[in-house]
């Protein structure tokens, strides 16, 4: 126990005299969550649209007012021909143009259909697309119906006609589609993932870079005590920069924990073990600072942040991507932060999909971190 003690304080030491390191090592995490907190503004708001409107009518005034009667849409430019509407959209000035033709007014007075053209840009991010074809495909089929609707109440079948199925949607935790409320959790864990990783990579290799991994070689310190001396100072650090992020979820951006607070201490805990392990192994393996950084970068953090589920579904990845993603205990707790802040479950609920997965991945890297320094001294 001595033992162990003795290389928590030289490595708290490390931490301590380092004032500069010590100030980012937990300012950086909390500023990163506001960054990319508010940097996810979750919708596609005040979108850039151009309108080429040869009716100029009534009808054709009141279409255009449905799309920028709410802050989905703003009209910001209003031109004369359809090659202006082009060429806004090619230059990236607008988003959307709409083309209403010069019969508009004169089709629906006729109980005509009405063709009205739309475009989108097509070379935007593609949940961005995805968002804005749905809010205008929604809006126009709005707009066609209220003027159905009134055209059927004019004919007085109003009151004889009933749609055959009533479907009654019930959004449960996140009603309003507040994509914030859903991205927070993910950003968490996704911080604390960097912060433990890039800690315990350079524990060991910066060690062996200042000569002093010979000196720990040859004292009587056990590997599992070497490890657990080295990882445990990064723990309460990540630790702290856990409740400070927990803390400003709910300050900034009103994401509270709606489950058990102690559950997602536990699991958290956990976690961070099992990527500290990750990255005492990666240091380890490495020869030099640098290398440890590219094995943790390329290896574990790009991965973490494309694969895990933080962006994007996890279901239609390939065999390989998909199971590759299983490995890193990032994925799973993502899932558990998500559960536990939003949906309120208990860590039983998760236990076969994420609790125990990440629990075994935790004990396989630490493990696996002490077996491979044995191997090296």
């Amino acid at each position: 126990m001595n033992r162990l003690w003795t290389i928590m304080r030289k490595e708290f030491f490390h931490i301590w005299r380092d004032a500069r390191t010590l100030g980012l090592i937990l300012a950086l995490p909390a500023l990163l969550l506001l960054l990319l907190g508010y940097g996810i503004s979750g919708e596609s708001s005040d979108i850039k649209l151009a309108v080429a409107d040869f009716s100029k009518s009534d009808s054709s005034r009141w279409y255009i007012d449905r799309f920028t009667s709410s802050n989905d849409f703003e009209l910001a430019y209003d031109v004369q021909n359809e090659a202006a509407l082009q060429d806004l959209i090619d230059r990236d000035i607008v988003d959307v143009g709409i083309l209403i033709p010069e019969d508009f007014d004169r089709k629906l007075l006729r109980s005509e259909q009405a063709s009205v053209q739309i475009y989108l840009d097509g070379s935007l991010q593609p949940t961005d697309s995805m968002t804005i074809q749905l809010k205008l495909n929604a809006i126009s089929s709005s707009a066609a119906q209220d003027i159905l609707v009134e055209k059927v109440t004019r004919a007085g079948l109003a009151s004889s006609l009933n749609l055959p199925i009533n479907g009654i949607l019930k959004t449960l935790y996140n009603p309003d589609g507040d994509v914030q409320l859903y991205m927070i959790p993910g950003l968490v864990a996704i911080i604390l993932q960097i912060q433990t990783l890039i800690l315990a990579a350079l524990a060991i290799v910066r060690e062996r870079e200042q000569g002093t991994m010979e000196q720990l070689i040859v004292t009587p310190v056990r590997s599992w005590e070497l490890m657990l001396g080295k990882i445990i100072p990064y723990m309460v650090v990540s630790m702290f920069n856990l409740f400070m992020l927990v803390w400003l979820s709910d300050l900034m951006f009103g994401v509270k924990i709606a489950g058990s607070p102690w559950e997602l201490v536990g699991l958290s805990f956990i976690f961070i073990v099992g990527s500290l392990g990750m990255g005492v192994l990666i240091s380890n393996i490495s020869q030099s600072q640098m290398q440890a950084i590219y094995l943790a970068l390329f290896l574990v953090l790009i991965p973490a942040i494309i694969l895990s589920g933080l962006m994007f579904s996890r279901e239609n990845m390939p065999g390989f991507t998909y199971w590759y993603s299983e490995l890193l205990p990032v994925t799973q707790y993502l899932e558990i932060c998500r559960g536990i802040m939003l949906r309120g479950i208990s860590a039983g609920t998760l236990w076969i999909s994420s609790t125990l997965p990440m629990l075994i991945l935790s004990v396989i890297y630490f493990v696996a971190s002490v077996l491979v320094f044995r191997k090296r001294i």
